[in-house]
């Protein structure tokens, strides 16, 4: 039977898209691709999460998790360090939303980019 293999992209509109580019490139060390997209290779992730890196696709009953965004969606995002994300968002002015949590399938912190969507920073557990 045919299936899902994973989430091939995610696509957004945003009021000023060179400096979303910027600010994502900037808080979050994403750097575009030659397309101008912003692209997360498998294998990076794999291998620095060999048993926590994975795509979660779950649909919520409400938007109230994703609060204070008004949005219908938020984008959780797989990071290397999260303390070290934070710190640099927050030299940059970016605010953590919420309190940072601790789960045995990670760690996570919140914040909202330019356009105001939520992003949860996600920290797979090592090993």
């Amino acid at each position: 039977m045919a299936k899902v293999l994973g989430l091939g992209g995610v696509f957004f509109t945003c009021a000023d898209l060179d400096n979303t580019k910027a600010w994502y490139a900037r808080v979050l060390g994403m750097e575009p691709d030659a397309d101008g997209g912003l692209a997360f290779l498998h294998r990076d992730s794999a291998e620095a999460f060999p048993q926590g890196a994975r795509t979660v696709f779950a649909p919520f009953p409400d938007a109230s998790y994703f609060a204070p965004s008004s949005a219908q969606f938020m984008l959780n995002l797989i990071v290397d360090d999260l303390d070290a994300i934070l710190a640099r968002a927050r030299a940059e002015g970016v605010d953590e939303v919420q309190p940072r949590e601790a789960h045995p399938y990670g760690r996570f912190g919140w914040i909202m980019d330019p356009d105001g969507r939520k992003l949860e920073l996600w920290e797979p557990p090592r090993g």
